[in-house]
């Protein structure tokens, strides 16, 4: 399920470039364009829902969401990290993940902070 409108939808079809984080079959994780902190991430459904709460398996959503914030807190020797579930500006679910603010490191440095991350999941 696609909507060609959307900009999310175009990321996970890569039509337009992401720093991605993390994917599988269901889910996408990248940086967000214009971060709140280092390594401030984007977690979405492949397909296109509008809300979080119109996912099926929003279980699984949420465990995603949870292996890229303790990548981060590792990534960024952070114990704070934060979460919003928004929904306005981008019609298509999305929860946002990042550091709390005051983290160190550059937030537009998005090489760094994605190799930071990978390699905390890993």
């Amino acid at each position: 399920m696609k909507d060609n409108n959307c900009i999310f939808c175009k990321i996970v079809s890569k039509e337009i470039p992401a720093n991605i984080v993390y994917e599988d079959d269901k889910f996408l994780a990248f940086l967000d364009i214009n971060p709140r902190s280092p390594g401030h991430t984007q977690v979405i459904p492949k397909d296109h829902y509008r809300w979080v709460w119109d996912i099926p398996n929003a279980g699984e959503y949420f465990e995603v969401a949870k292996k890229i914030a303790l990548a981060q807190k590792k990534a960024f020797n952070t114990e704070s990290v934060w979460s919003r579930i928004n929904g306005e500006e981008i019609p298509h679910a999305h929860i946002w993940i990042f550091p709390a603010d005051g983290t160190p490191g550059d937030k537009k440095d998005f090489a760094e902070n994605l190799a930071k991350i990978k390699t905390a999941l890993d």
